[in-house]
Protein backbone atom coordinates (compact mmCIF):
# COMPACT_ATOMS: atom_id res chain seq x y z
CA UNK A 1 0.00 0.00 0.00
CA UNK A 2 1.19 3.49 -0.84
CA UNK A 3 0.07 6.63 0.91
CA UNK A 4 1.11 9.71 -1.03
CA UNK A 5 0.77 13.21 0.36
CA UNK A 6 -0.65 15.84 -1.99
CA UNK A 7 2.76 17.36 -2.49
CA UNK A 8 4.27 13.96 -3.27
CA UNK A 9 1.50 13.22 -5.77
CA UNK A 10 2.08 16.52 -7.55
CA UNK A 11 5.86 16.11 -7.57
CA UNK A 12 5.64 12.50 -8.73
CA UNK A 13 3.30 13.50 -11.56
CA UNK A 14 5.64 16.25 -12.69
CA UNK A 15 8.61 13.91 -12.58
CA UNK A 16 6.71 11.21 -14.45
CA UNK A 17 5.76 13.63 -17.24
CA UNK A 18 9.33 14.92 -17.39
CA UNK A 19 10.67 11.37 -17.59
CA UNK A 20 8.13 10.48 -20.26
CA UNK A 21 9.20 13.42 -22.42
CA UNK A 22 12.84 12.49 -21.90
CA UNK A 23 12.18 8.88 -22.82
CA UNK A 24 10.68 10.01 -26.11
CA UNK A 25 13.98 11.75 -26.80
CA UNK A 26 15.98 8.73 -25.53
CA UNK A 27 17.86 10.73 -22.90
CA UNK A 28 16.31 9.94 -19.50
CA UNK A 29 17.96 11.70 -16.57
CA UNK A 30 18.74 9.12 -13.82
CA UNK A 31 18.01 11.78 -11.20
CA UNK A 32 14.34 11.76 -12.24
CA UNK A 33 14.13 8.01 -11.65
CA UNK A 34 15.89 8.32 -8.28
CA UNK A 35 13.53 11.06 -7.11
CA UNK A 36 10.45 9.04 -8.16
CA UNK A 37 11.83 5.97 -6.36
CA UNK A 38 12.48 8.05 -3.23
CA UNK A 39 8.90 9.35 -3.24
CA UNK A 40 7.56 5.83 -3.79
CA UNK A 41 9.67 4.48 -0.93
CA UNK A 42 8.44 7.12 1.51
CA UNK A 43 4.83 6.51 0.46
CA UNK A 44 5.26 2.74 0.84
CA UNK A 45 6.65 3.14 4.36
CA UNK A 46 3.81 5.48 5.33
CA UNK A 47 1.28 3.10 3.79
CA UNK A 48 2.67 0.14 5.74
CA UNK A 49 2.35 2.08 9.00
CA UNK A 50 -1.22 3.08 8.18
CA UNK A 51 -2.14 -0.50 7.27
CA UNK A 52 -0.69 -1.78 10.55
CA UNK A 53 -2.74 0.81 12.42
CA UNK A 54 -5.89 -0.24 10.56
CA UNK A 55 -5.24 -3.88 11.48
CA UNK A 56 -4.90 -2.84 15.13
CA UNK A 57 -8.20 -0.92 14.98
CA UNK A 58 -9.84 -3.96 13.41
CA UNK A 59 -8.51 -6.27 16.13
CA UNK A 60 -9.68 -3.88 18.86
CA UNK A 61 -13.14 -3.70 17.28
CA UNK A 62 -13.35 -7.50 17.23
CA UNK A 63 -12.34 -7.63 20.90
CA UNK A 64 -15.04 -5.09 21.74
CA UNK A 65 -17.59 -7.14 19.80
CA UNK A 66 -16.67 -10.30 21.71
CA UNK A 67 -17.07 -8.45 25.00
CA UNK A 68 -20.42 -7.00 23.90
CA UNK A 69 -21.68 -10.48 22.96
CA UNK A 70 -20.65 -11.83 26.35
CA UNK A 71 -22.41 -8.97 28.13
CA UNK A 72 -25.55 -9.55 26.07
CA UNK A 73 -25.61 -13.27 26.84
CA UNK A 74 -25.18 -12.71 30.57
CA UNK A 75 -27.40 -9.64 30.94
CA UNK A 76 -30.54 -9.89 33.03
CA UNK A 77 -33.84 -9.63 31.17
CA UNK A 78 -34.30 -5.94 32.05
CA UNK A 79 -30.91 -5.02 30.49
CA UNK A 80 -31.14 -7.21 27.35
CA UNK A 81 -32.29 -4.39 25.04
CA UNK A 82 -29.42 -2.13 26.07
CA UNK A 83 -26.92 -4.97 25.69
CA UNK A 84 -28.34 -5.87 22.26
CA UNK A 85 -27.99 -2.27 21.10
CA UNK A 86 -24.38 -2.18 22.32
CA UNK A 87 -23.67 -5.43 20.44
CA UNK A 88 -25.15 -4.03 17.23
CA UNK A 89 -23.00 -0.91 17.53
CA UNK A 90 -19.92 -3.09 18.08
CA UNK A 91 -20.81 -5.13 14.99
CA UNK A 92 -21.08 -1.93 12.94
CA UNK A 93 -17.63 -0.80 14.14
CA UNK A 94 -16.21 -4.19 13.09
CA UNK A 95 -17.80 -3.87 9.64
CA UNK A 96 -16.42 -0.35 9.19
CA UNK A 97 -12.94 -1.45 10.28
CA UNK A 98 -13.00 -4.43 7.92
CA UNK A 99 -14.03 -2.24 4.99
CA UNK A 100 -11.26 0.22 5.76
CA UNK A 101 -8.68 -2.58 5.86
CA UNK A 102 -9.95 -4.06 2.58
CA UNK A 103 -9.83 -0.66 0.84
CA UNK A 104 -6.30 -0.08 2.12
CA UNK A 105 -5.10 -3.50 1.01
CA UNK A 106 -6.51 -3.01 -2.50
CA UNK A 107 -4.71 0.29 -3.06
Amino acid sequence: MHSYTRAESRERGKLFRKGFRQSLADCVDPDVKRRIERIDQAAAERGALELASLHKVQADARQDLAAAKAVERTAPRADKATARQARKQAEERVRLAERAVQRAERS
